[in-house]
């Protein structure tokens, strides 16, 4: 187990950093259609909002997180996707966050994008394999975020069994650390991707540490009996 009094902290200052959501959950702007350019589209947002009911329907609260933590239309685009990752979490929770309070997770650095594909293929092909089928057509959208904070940097960690490949033998390990960190203060962690070799993730725990949302790139994911899938840009594959 690492000690957390031992975990350095760095300064972080990342603009493109990107996360992979399944398009099924972006939804454009309804108002897009009626302006011409994003200063109308604000405009007319803080219009709708005077009388939207879309103000009062709020999110699942887990137990560890408070509803101020969360943003608000106020914090400009993207802030539905950010409160959704730490609201929406998995039973058995993700590498660095338990049940109770989910985190916003991203590549970043040299090859962030084949470190997303890597990471989300990894975990996707693993459902898939429960199933036995390798059968699938998913597509995703890039959500980049940029960050300008302290992390704590676990990258001279990287042989520890926090980053097994394994999630029964790392994740416990994984959240108990996170848990640590985040109670002394801490607003993220860095570290070395376990997907892909030589990639880098991050893994914010505060709502308001990710900053700048918009929209990158579409990849499809198709898996055709396989467990290796092809990941393709538009009309083209990579």
């Amino acid at each position: 187990m690492i000690n957390p009094d031992n975990v350095p902290i760095v300064p972080f200052e990342q603009r493109d950093t990107i996360r992979l959501i399944s398009t099924a959950y972006i939804d454009e702007p309804a108002l897009t259609p009626l302006v011409d350019d994003e200063d109308e589209l604000d405009f007319l947002a803080s219009i709708e909002e005077l009388t939207s009911s879309r103000q009062n329907t709020g999110m699942p609260l887990p137990s560890g997180i408070f509803a101020q933590e969360l943003l608000n239309e106020h914090d400009g685009y993207g802030w539905t996707y950010v409160n959704a990752a730490f609201c929406y979490t998995r039973s058995t929770g993700n590498r660095f966050n338990g049940p109770d309070r989910g985190a916003w997770y991203a590549s970043w650095g040299e090859g962030a994008v084949e470190t997303a594909h890597a990471e989300v293929s990894w975990h996707l092909t693993r459902e898939l394999e429960a199933t036995g089928i390798y059968e699938n057509i998913t597509n995703y959208r890039e959500l980049i975020a940029s960050f300008i904070i302290d992390m704590h940097d676990l990258r001279e960690f990287a042989d520890d069994d926090i980053f097994a490949s394994d999630p029964h033998q790392a994740y416990p390990q994984g959240q108990a650390l996170a848990a640590s960190l985040r109670q002394s203060g801490s607003q993220g962690i860095i570290y070395p991707s376990v997907r892909r070799a030589g990639g880098l993730c991050l893994a914010a725990f505060r709502p308001r540490s990710v900053q700048n949302v918009r929209q990158g790139d579409t990849w499809k994911f198709e898996w055709s009996g396989d467990p290796t899938p092809k990941i393709m840009k538009g009309e083209g594959s990579i």
